[in-house]
């Protein structure tokens, strides 16, 4: 039998239905991928690129392994509820080091059922929350930088079109046909929203009010819930394009771009469709390393590059205004 849960819906609960891009939704499903052993049709590109840093940089033995199990349930205060449309990492650590003890515990006592106990780590997290907590977000931190930061204008894109796309079916049909094509686990019928498949009873009562709905470009096929008042309920899916997410894009019209920021500038925002340091940029383009750092430099200046730490190097990453650009000068 096909389990079965209804969240009511109040005209209040409607005019509370918003969107929001997450980075901390981004974390566990990405994690999860890269700690596992199957190959994925589509994020197997990034998956190839970011996995020699995530073991090089023990983050597949730390506090962010223990927190997020193969499979499963991962704890509420991993993801806080975006109180924007699209908060910065940095703000989303610092919802998570706001958490409070009893959410907490009360998390992890969930995943210690879920995964027949707790690590050593995670029981000294139980024990003093507010003391471990800044290891947990230091880590988290430190796998943005490594596995989500050099990639995020990409990602973003392709998060902000899928709202953009959504926006448009609430302004021409309404909220109501939104929820009722958003996931194939999910109808609207009545003022009322049903989540088939769905293992735990969800109720208006426990649930917040409103409704979060966080589009996600790792998070599978499945639907991802998140209910823990006084916040809104929140519903991550699948956003659309995800599976032209890494698709090479090639600049076809360089020469007129290069007219405007220079060759050797042009040269690196094209090699820079994965995110490099400035020897494996010097060593593809054959641009001495102290022109590719003085050109990364001035590419910094201006706002078309990124830098992310990556251990003892740099990576360095196209921004959103570089791949406006480049959009731009490809036809």
């Amino acid at each position: 039998m096909v389990a079965l849960a209804e969240l009511a819906f109040s005209a209040d609960d409607l005019a509370q239905v918003r969107f929001a891009v997450s980075p901390m939704w981004e974390i566990a499903p990405s994690f999860r991928l890269l700690t596992s052993a199957a190959a994925h049709p589509v994020h197997r590109p990034w998956v190839d690129q970011v996995r020699p840093r995530l073991l090089a940089a023990g983050l597949d033995r730390g506090w962010v392994s223990e927190l997020i199990p193969p499979s499963g349930y991962v704890p509420d205060f991993l993801n806080p509820a975006p109180a924007t449309p699209a908060p910065t990492p940095a703000a989303e650590r610092d919802a998570i080091l706001r958490s409070p003890a009893a959410r907490v515990r009360q998390d992890l006592d969930h995943l210690a059922r879920h995964q027949g106990g707790l690590g050593p780590r995670l029981r000294t997290l139980r024990a003093d929350p507010q003391l471990r907590m800044a290891k947990v977000v230091e880590e988290i931190a430190t796998y943005w930088e490594l596995a989500l930061g050099p990639y995020w204008a990409r990602i973003r894109e392709v998060l902000d079109a899928d709202v953009f796309h959504r926006a448009r079916i609430v302004a021409e049909h309404g909220a109501g046909h939104l929820l009722n094509h958003l996931h194939t686990s999910v109808s609207w019928d009545d003022n009322g929203l049903r989540l088939a498949r769905r293992k735990q009873p969800l109720h208006r009562e426990t649930a917040g009010t409103g409704l979060l709905l966080i589009p996600s470009s790792f998070t599978g096929p499945g639907l991802r819930t998140r209910t823990t008042p006084p916040d809104p309920p929140q519903l991550a899916y699948q956003a659309r394009g995800v599976g032209s997410l890494w698709n090479r894009r090639p600049v076809t019209r360089a020469a007129a771009l290069a007219a405007v920021l220079g060759r050797s500038r042009t040269l690196l925002l094209t090699e820079l469709e994965t995110p490099a340091s400035t020897t494996q940029l010097a060593r593809r383009t054959g641009l001495s390393p102290a022109g590719v750092s003085q050109y990364l430099t001035a590419l910094r200046d201006a706002g078309l590059v990124s830098a992310h730490r990556a251990g003892r190097s740099v990576l360095y990453a196209r921004t959103a205004a570089a791949e406006t650009l480049l959009e731009a000068a490809t036809g």
